[in-house]
């Protein structure tokens, strides 16, 4: 089964592609053709992610599935949320974004978050969504240097480490994108 996930995130489809495995091509934008930008207007998570994967769908009539992701931070009543990725500005610096997290922290003892990442899928012509989650805290500094987004200040419940500091195999085990494609998966080889 070939399927476009609507990223040209390299982070992002190497891991998708390690989870999902050898039963289904995963092609990005790229490996179709498509440049487009494509806008995220909507206010939630689950809106952006139809709205990209819509998007392909009608455009290029190919079974394609998009994701958008957020970290949900209980003391900023669950910012930055559906604008993780452009917290400090339209740039996606997530040097930028983990510094202005971290300032707005400051002070406050409740640092308890959660990641959450939705895939909308769409094969011929029928949509469904996805979900998964998982909780953490989020770290008085950066801890470690691989990962990317936010992972270098983000410890999972039950962890001591942060996803930086995790190796790639141990991090897509547990993560919120793990849970949300293995429920894709479990949907695409018919366990659900």
């Amino acid at each position: 089964m070939k399927l476009v996930f609507a990223t040209n995130n390299k982070h992002k489809l190497q891991e998708v592609r390690d989870i999902l495995g050898s039963g289904v091509e995963v092609l990005s934008l790229s490996d179709i053709g498509c440049n487009d930008d494509i806008p995220e207007t909507a206010d939630t998570l689950q809106g952006n992610a139809l709205i990209k994967a819509r998007h392909i769908y009608s455009k290029y009539n190919v079974n394609c599935f998009a994701d958008d992701t957020g970290l949900e931070v209980e003391a900023l009543e669950g910012a930055p949320g559906v604008l993780s990725a452009r917290y400090a500005g339209d740039g996606h610096d997530s040097e930028a974004n983990m510094h202005k997290l971290l300032q707005n922290l400051t002070g406050k003892s409740n640092r308890n978050a959660q990641f959450r990442t939705v895939i909308a899928l769409i094969i011929d012509g029928e949509e469904m969504l996805f979900d998964g989650i998982v909780k953490g805290h989020i770290t008085e500094e950066k801890m470690g240097e691989a990962g990317f987004g936010y992972d270098p200040i983000f410890v999972p419940e039950g962890y001591s480490e942060s996803f930086a500091q995790m190796s790639s195999d141990e991090k897509n085990s547990i993560s919120h994108r793990y849970r949300a494609t293995k429920k894709l998966n479990d949907y695409l080889k018919g366990d659900l």
